[in-house]
């Protein structure tokens, strides 16, 4: 281009600047910038932002501090949606001191956060922060007025929950405030797990029925909190009055519900009693899981479900069934397909 007399403008140089960055040639990327700088061009924010990703998923956060110094020189207009867009690669590269450090230096410029920002900073905290850090964050995110949305809510609990501190995240969710209903049944299932995990039972049965009490409709996840507690206790009774219930309200079973039921037998060496545990479920179904992935952060997955899971995905090209897999499952287990003669 150069050679046959075309000039160099700023979308092509952007164009290169970037090629380079994406494949890690940052002093080349780097030249460019300074280049553009340096010229009467004006940097576009666009690809100001997709320059600072790009040295984001390289790790490369020193030139995106530079990036920002050079920018704040320089007044640039659109500095406040750069801010927002370096906190947003030093969060996801779980660079906590370096987004700190920046949010003061917005702070000090009087740049304000939007609400999306606020509860991202909280999400990175949950997960690259210890809970102190997550918590002082939930904290400036309330001072700020801001409602904290579903995914914040998601991280913070996970955090909880691979802390094992259960009372922790249920006195999170109440200050959250369990009448919030634009997150559907999420608050209350997170409620039910603090207690399903450390097999609180009487305290699950009562936070329960003020969930219904409080005009929430049980959902698949709901009914699988409970049931894998009872699975787990071996509270066989309470398992089919559960299941009873779910068909009441119309909520199908997944493969979670089947691996609450069919662990809870076999581990109590019950196996010759799975027809009349199964009896009303609907064997013939194709398996899924719709449970929330939450639940399994707190109680793990049961040895039907896992194993399922195996079968699932190394045999994909067979039709399964949950009768299928069960049949599968207990011959790995060596007990007689008998069992299911009658299906």
């Amino acid at each position: 281009m150069k050679s046959e007399g075309f000039p160099l403008d700023v979308s092509a140089l952007s164009a290169l600047m970037l090629c380079y960055a994406n494949n890690g040639l940052f002093l080349e990327a780097q030249a460019i910038w300074d280049d553009i700088l340096n010229s009467s061009f004006v940097p576009n924010s666009q690809i100001i932002s997709e320059l600072i990703d790009a040295y984001g998923r390289m790790q490369h956060f020193d030139g995106v501090q530079r990036m920002l110094y050079q920018l704040s020189l320089r007044d640039y207009n659109s500095l406040p949606e750069i801010y927002a867009v370096a906190l947003t690669s030093f969060g996801k590269g779980g660079q906590l001191e370096l987004m700190e450090s920046t949010l003061e230096e917005m702070n000090s410029r009087g740049f304000a956060l939007d609400s999306v920002m606020e509860n991202a900073i909280v999400i990175y905290y949950s997960i690259f922060g210890s809970l102190t850090e997550m918590e002082a964050a939930y904290s400036r995110l309330k001072r700020s007025r801001t409602l904290i949305e579903e995914e914040g809510i998601r991280a913070m609990s996970i955090a909880y929950i691979k802390n094992r501190k259960f009372y922790s995240l249920g006195e999170f969710l109440r200050d959250v405030g369990l009448g919030r209903r634009n997150v559907g049944n999420l608050l209350w299932n997170l409620l039910l797990l603090s207690y399903a995990a450390n097999f609180k039972m009487k305290s699950l049965q009562r936070e329960f029925l003020r969930m219904v009490e409080a005009g929430f409709h049980p959902d698949i996840t709901t009914f699988n909190i409970r049931a894998l507690a009872f699975s787990k206790m071996s509270l066989f009774w309470d398992l089919h009055v559960s299941l009873e219930h779910m068909k009441h309200e119309q909520v199908i079973p997944d493969l979670v519900t089947y691996g609450c039921v069919v662990d809870a037998y076999l581990d109590r060496r019950l196996g010759m009693n799975l027809d009349f545990a199964l009896r009303k479920m609907n064997v013939h179904a194709s398996p899924q899981v719709l449970t929330d992935p939450c639940v399994f952060e707190a109680m793990g997955k049961g040895d039907f479900h896992s194993s399922s899971e195996a079968f699932l995905e190394f045999e994909s090209w067979e039709t399964w069934t949950y009768k299928k897999l069960i049949k599968t499952y207990l011959k790995k287990k060596y007990l007689s397909n008998q069992i299911f003669w009658n299906y």
